[in-house]
This record gives C-alpha cells, structure tokens and sequence, in this order.
C-alpha cells in the first residue's frame, strides 16, 4: 500500500490538489506496478511563515534571483 505525504505551500488550488493526486498515483501505477485502489497520497499545506529556505522564512521579501 504505497503512501505518499507531500508537504507544500499554502495556495494550491483544490483542482491542482486533484491533479497531483491523479499524476503521484499515474507514476506509481506505471512506475512501481501499484494497484491504485490502495494508494493513498495527502497533501498537507504550510504558511509560507512556516517553511523556510536559504536561512530565510519563504514569505521574506525575494532578492532577485535568489529564491522562487
């Protein structure tokens, strides 16, 4: 029974969620073999105040070029 946990920013939209649920489990099927009816992927949204990245939190202000 695979089971992904994807971690991302807050701010996907409830029809990208539902894309990223249907590609993790078209890659697991294709890659791995994996019986779709028991995978399992969940998707869980920080705040951008909660994730940080190059020793800084991701809703800092970006210098160009340095973080997306």
């Amino acid at each position: 029974m695979p089971y992904v946990n994807l971690q991302i920013t807050k701010g996907a939209s409830r029809e990208q969620k539902a894309e990223i649920v249907k590609e993790f489990t078209a890659t697991l099927v294709r890659v791995l073999g994996k019986n779709p009816e028991t995978t399992h992927i969940v998707i869980q949204e920080i705040e951008r105040s909660d994730w940080g990245h190059a020793g800084a939190l991701v809703d800092e202000p970006r210098e160009a070029g340095k973080r997306e």
